[in-house]
């Protein structure tokens, strides 16, 4: 279902261009590519959804922006490990595009255990005038052929096929949280728990251990690897994070098992405000690097920091996303909230990062001015011409009009995903089974 809202009224932040609400199930990833005109979602039925961004239009001018489903997929089915007695769902965990060499756009999706390489085409025309088979696809007697035709090509209606190039399986004991592909186009790495592998996109039949921290003894265990990525410019360096709160660095030219990292990011915990949900709270979600390789940036349960790759000792940014919910972590712990995995985005000048929160709020962080603001996806509040208010939550005493109190935040309406566009101001926000694209207001 598509909700059109245009605005022409002038800045300052963003308006809501539409919201398409996918009805079969939730969201569980999203990821422009590389140009940002094609924007890919996951969701927890193995379903890819593809949107494609309309071109701009004379009769049209402020139609580029508007994203229309370009193709949807099953990429995954659930199965079942009978040798551990173990159902594997079908939910898509990333999804991340390779960059276009041609006509064609190829992703990697990926469940618990599964990561598929997936080509994504275009297809308008049809061969007819076939010398062994006859129109409706039935062969002929070679007997009755008589004469050599040769094919011709015949115009059809637009077809967008998917088809899965390579299945690469069976690399992985635990659940799969992280791909991410290397800056030469060739490799890529895949993490769970407790290993990191590396793949290279023409051979599925065997990938490389690069990381390893599962002990000899598993009660020994005392974290696991929650994300990992590839530097987007240095091909032999990598990052991981961990359940501890660390950020590992890892450079493949060192040796070829990276179980000595090459740098070890972390912040000394100040004692008097350690509690028994500091470790909880302190593991990392999401990491990732800016697009100019300089910076990167991890997510915690309450904050986004900013890590400068030349100093290991503190983030050089700290920015506060919900510091209102340390006073609530008590029920958040008992209702299992306390252990979402909130992701975080760049913008494409990396000025500002962005991420989510509760009750369908996410936040956005200028890096320049230190200015932030706190933003709700909601169709509620998304009226046609109007451009998104900024949200505030009132933590105590008294109420203003506009806030809304910490004790009435809906903790099930929560945003995980989010997205933004590589060159323009164009973002998408997954709200549970809902998908919000917002764009900078048109002039």
């Amino acid at each position: 279902i598509f909700f059109w809202y245009r605005d022409s009224s002038p800045k300052p932040h963003l308006v809501n261009r539409f919201c398409i609400l996918l009805t079969a199930d939730i969201i569980s990833t999203v990821e422009f590519n590389y140009s940002g005109d094609l924007l890919a979602t996951g969701d927890k039925g193995g379903r890819v959804v593809i949107f494609q961004r309309e071109q701009e239009n004379k009769s049209r001018p402020h139609s580029r922006g508007e994203y229309n489903v370009y193709s949807t997929f099953q990429s995954h089915e659930p199965e079942f490990d009978y040798l551990k007695s173990l159902e594997i769902e079908e939910k898509i965990n990333k999804i991340r595009w390779l960059p276009q060499q041609n006509a064609a756009h190829f992703l990697l999706s990926t469940n618990d255990k599964t990561i598929k390489l997936w080509k994504i085409s275009e297809r308008d025309k049809r061969a007819e005038g076939y010398n062994l088979k006859d129109e409706d696809g039935r062969l002929r007697d070679p007997f009755r052929i008589t004469a050599l035709r040769v094919p011709i090509l015949k115009p059809m209606d637009l077809m967008v096929e998917a088809s899965p190039r390579r299945i690469f399986a069976n690399a992985h004991t635990y659940h799969i949280n992280s791909i991410s592909v290397n800056s030469d186009h060739e490799t890529y790495l895949s993490a769970d728990d407790l290993r990191i592998n590396l793949w290279h996109l023409e051979i599925t039949d065997r990938s490389f251990n690069i990381v390893d921290i599962k002990p000899a003894n598993m009660e020994e265990l005392t974290e696991v690897i929650t994300a990992a990525e590839f530097h987007p410019h240095q091909c032999n360096v990598f990052v991981y994070s961990s359940s501890k709160g660390t950020i590992r660095l890892c450079d493949m030219r060192s040796s070829a098992l990276c179980d000595r990292h090459s740098k070890f990011f972390e912040e000394p915990e100040d004692p008097s405000s350690r509690s028994f949900f500091s470790e909880i709270i302190s593991s990392i979600s999401d990491v990732k690097f800016s697009h100019s390789g300089r910076y990167m940036m991890t997510r915690d349960y309450l904050s986004v920091k900013v890590w400068d790759l030349n100093m290991e000792s503190r983030p050089v940014e700290t920015h506060q996303v919900h510091e209102y919910l340390r006073s609530k972590l008590c029920s958040l712990y008992e209702n299992d909230c306390i252990f979402d995995k909130f992701e975080c985005c760049w913008n494409g000048s990396d000025s500002a990062i962005m991420t989510g929160s509760y009750n369908n709020f996410f936040r956005m962080f200028d890096r320049d001015t230190r200015r932030d603001v706190t933003l709700e996806a909601s169709r509620e509040s998304s009226k046609p011409r109007a451009s998104l208010k900024p949200r505030k939550v009132c933590t105590g005493g008294k109420r203003k009009k506009d806030e809304i109190s910490v004790d009435s935040l809906d903790f099930n309406k929560k945003i995980l995903h989010t997205a933004w566009h590589p060159a323009d101001n164009v973002i998408a926000v997954a709200a549970t089974n809902n998908l919000y694209i917002f764009q900078d207001k048109i002039n």
